[in-house]
Order: structure tokens, then sequence, then C-alpha cells
């Protein structure tokens, strides 16, 4: 019988769903999804669909958090360098590795030196697996970030208990969005993330993050992540007062 084309169409949508819901093992994952510029989706990240250009707004000069583009968020990052996170749980220290995931290093570092992950909230913080964070609260700066995709490392260190990653979707599509684990998730090795640092300073804050919300809408009872792009801060201290949040992140000279 001969398909449609509106059949085929809804046939290939249903194949993606399935495919960022997890990995083939059954184990949880990071990831984030390529197709979360649709609410429907309830996707992991606002990473546009292949073949969408990135927004308008990154113009070389203006603001560097509204402006990806801008030299001051395209600096080399040192070959090691320290972050100190304060936030709503307690403070502790990631120590960045370049020569892990240089990219990811170099992105990490001009994030943090331009306040980009300060008031940023912990909103996917699931037992025995991650912490993650780096959707900003201001939907503006979000949007200007949603497209700004960097190239993907080749793992150099794998997923242990402390290390930090970049959440993704697919193959080069990191952006601001990165986790912490809270056990060993050598499993995500294979599937391309790449960690770029490691927790030297107070791990146990980390193990003591909010997670009763637990898995994002629609698995779980946490927050939808395109309303967090849509609205912000604002969304989640209505909805999710218990949340923790990063109150300032510093390199540390």
């Amino acid at each position: 019988m001969r398909r449609s084309a509106g059949y085929l169409a809804f046939s290939l949508m249903l194949i993606l769903a399935l495919a960022v819901v997890g990995c083939g093992s059954g184990e949880e994952t990071p990831a984030t999804d390529e197709s979360a510029n649709a609410p429907a989706e309830g996707g992991e990240s606002a990473v546009p669909p292949a073949g969408t250009t990135q927004p308008d707004a990154v113009e070389e000069g203006g603001s560097p958090l509204h402006n990806p583009s801008h030299p001051e968020m395209n600096q080399q990052a040192p070959d090691t360098y320290r972050v100190g996170f304060r936030t709503s749980a307690g403070d502790f220290v990631v120590e960045v590795h370049r020569e892990w995931a240089p990219a990811g290093a170099d992105r990490f570092y001009n994030l943090v030196s331009n306040n980009y992950y300060d008031g940023t909230r912990f909103f996917r913080v699931l037992q025995d697996f991650i912490a993650q964070w780096g959707i900003h609260g201001d939907p503006e700066i979000s949007a200007a970030w949603s497209g700004a995709t960097i190239p993907d490392d080749p793992v150099v260190q794998g997923n242990v208990r402390g290390t930090i990653t970049y959440a993704m979707g697919g193959p080069n599509s990191r952006t601001t969005q990165v986790f912490l684990n809270f056990k060993d998730n050598a499993y995500l090795d294979s599937s391309g993330f790449s960690a770029f640092g490691e927790v030297v300073e107070g791990m146990d804050v980390v193990d003591s993050l909010y997670k009763g919300y637990g898995e994002g809408a629609p698995q779980g009872n946490g927050p939808e992540q395109w309303k967090i792009q849509q609205e912000g801060n604002a969304y989640l201290e209505r909805d999710f007062p218990e949340m923790d949040y990063v109150i300032e992140a510093r390199i540390i000279q």
C-alpha cells in the first residue's frame, strides 16, 4: 500500500523521539535533544535541528554574554585552571584540564570569565547519576547561546565520579549545559561524552544538591527545559522553589 507523505513524516518523528529517550543499553543519559525547540517533545536542550543557523545575535562586538562570537568569549584557556562555585548548597571547586578536552575547556573558561553561570539552576539532579545545569536564567541570553555549538573533543578522560562533562544531543552539539557525575558512568564514554575537569574540593556539597524534583518533564516531575529557555529563572523560582542554584562561579587566580 502506498504511504502518504504525512504518514512517513509522522513515522520519522516517532523514531527520532524514541532515540532521544535513552541509549540502547537502557542506561540514563545526559544527552541533549536536538529537536528540543519543539515544546511538545520536552527535550533536554535547545540545540537547533540539523541544517539550521545560529541566532542573529552572534555578530562580533556588543555584550559578550549576548554574543557568542564576541572576542572575549573566544579566548584560549590556560592548560589548567580552577573554578570556584558558590552555590545555595555550599561551595565546591572544579579543576579543568585543557589536555582532556580543549574545545570544552576553552568554552567553559570563557563562560565562567564572563559570569555566565551566575544564577543558573541545577535543574536536573538525579540520584546516583548526575547534576546538570547551564541554561541561563535570562531567556534572551539563553536564546543567544542555544545554537552556539563547539566541535566534539575525543574522550581522553572518562566519566568517573566527580568529573564534569558537557551535555549534548549528537555530534558537535555542545553549547553551555554541563553535568557532574555522582558516580562512575563509564558507559557514557563510548557515546562521546568527554570530561574536561573534576571536582577537587567540596564533592560533599555536590552530593547534597537538591534531588527532590527528579527527571525533567515529561519523563518526571522536574522542569520542562523549553520553559526554562522561554521563561528563565522566573519559571524555576515559581514552580521549583527548592532547586539549588549557582550564586557565582569565578576563575580562581
